[in-house]
């Protein structure tokens, strides 16, 4: 595959995934499209040599895995680690505010996003809702609006004269988006998601909507930039790249031994959920694959977990707050990330190993270690390794404006 189309691909996939339950919907397709067999966690498994199965879990976490030829504990396993979930502004469960005919909607804010990205974008909602139904059962779909329906106005610079200057956001009063002006204040907005299902999938049985994960997206698709398009700009980059190139990986991987990947949900506020990688759903899926006791301690004593996450790229107007001999370079290779205090998983034997398989690609690989009057941020990576007793490695794509709504 082309240089070229692998972008047109990435870029799709953004496209086609607004939140982390999108993510894993167009994962979902992807390994249909390729032979993938869907378990549900909650049946028998009954797993066939060479097959290839994908398991998903609160709609927002996947692990998918074919099963190699040679399945053998002595050989081990390959895993690669990535998350769904991205910084953003979520809708409360009762959101509507009205002042003179303005129809608003509270926010929570999810993870740490660069708050002041998020004024003055076209926006819209998507996410998942769960309804009862006409027979009343409980039922989940999928919701997307797609048309920017919301926006979060900035305030006028003759209004307060330090806008420029770096002032506080209010998330509770600045950060609500206004979807609609009207002169009575009769709409409802889980009337306005009914209409929303039955206007994409008009044989659905809404009766009552129950239960929201929504969230506000910009709806400007991600583009190429620069004189030669060498960059991709786009939300949702940190960390919907590395969950693209592990699915694209295990598509195209021949199995020779196991393979699995793993996209946890919730890493951007900890991953202490059932879907995040503090959870046991991959230690759940590895146990069912490997029952015997005494096989599943060998193979995950021959097995190694890449942690992949995005970077911080050293930016040309700050540079100062990179170290000299650790500052990677968008283009130039992955980085492999490196903590003294393990809020990445990399010693310099897993470092080792991913730098000799990048060798051996001829692909060049960079190092990144924050400065050391820095604070550090961290991922899956450590946490995956203190679950399973995992050989793991943190390696990700140096980029720019990590966490803004355009990244």
């Amino acid at each position: 595959m082309t240089k070229k189309q692998i972008t047109k691909d990435f870029i799709s996939f953004l496209s086609d995934s607004p939140t982390q339950f999108q993510a894993v919907e167009t994962m979902r397709r992807i390994l249909d499209n390729n032979n993938f067999t869907q378990l549900e966690e909650q049946d028998s498994w009954k797993l066939k040599k060479n097959g290839s199965y994908y398991c998903i879990r609160g709609g927002s976490a996947i692990v998918a895995f074919k099963m190699g030829k040679n399945s053998q504990p002595s050989i081990g396993i390959r895993m690669v680690g990535a998350h769904t979930d991205s910084p953003g502004l979520k809708i409360k469960s009762k959101p509507e505010t009205r002042f003179k005919d303005y129809l608003s909607l509270g926010v929570e804010v999810y993870g740490s996003p660069i708050l002041s990205t998020w004024f003055d974008r076209d926006l819209s909602i998507a996410g998942r809702v769960t309804y009862s139904t006409s027979r009343k059962k409980l039922a989940t779909a999928l919701i997307d609006f797609r048309d920017p329906i919301a926006k979060i106005p900035n305030l006028a610079i003759h209004l307060t004269q330090n806008r420029n200057e770096k002032v506080p956001i209010n998330a509770q009063t600045e950060l609500p988006p206004i979807i609609l002006q009207e002169k009575k204040g009769k709409t409802d907005f889980k009337g306005l998601l009914k209409k929303q299902l039955k206007k994409f999938s008009p044989k659905l049985s809404v009766n009552e909507i129950l239960g929201t994960d929504l969230w506000l997206y910009d709806v400007q698709k991600p583009a190429q930039v620069g004189l030669n398009g060498e960059f991709i700009t786009g939300a949702r980059l940190d960390n919907l790249l590395s969950c693209f190139a592990g699915v694209s990986s295990l598509v195209e991987s021949k199995n020779k031994s196991t393979a699995i990947l793993v996209c946890n949900d919730n890493e951007e506020v900890g991953s202490n959920s059932f879907t995040g990688a503090a959870g046991p759903f991959l230690a759940s899926v590895l146990e069912r694959l490997y029952p015997d006791k005494e096989e599943y301690h060998r193979l995950i004593s021959n097995s190694i977990l890449i942690s992949a996450d995005n970077g911080h790229g050293i930016h040309p107007n700050y540079r100062s707050l990179h170290d000299d001999n650790h500052g990677p370079i968008l283009n130039q290779g992955p980085i492999i990330k490196i903590n003294a205090n393990q809020r990445y998983a990399t010693n310099s034997e897993t470092g080792a190993f991913f730098r000799n398989v990048c060798q051996q690609a001829k692909v060049p690989v960079q190092d990144f270690i924050n400065r050391s009057d820095l604070a550090c941020g961290t991922t899956i990576g450590p946490l995956t390794a203190t679950a399973l007793g995992i050989k793991t490695l943190d390696i990700g794509v140096a980029q720019f404006a990590m966490h803004s709504i355009r990244e």
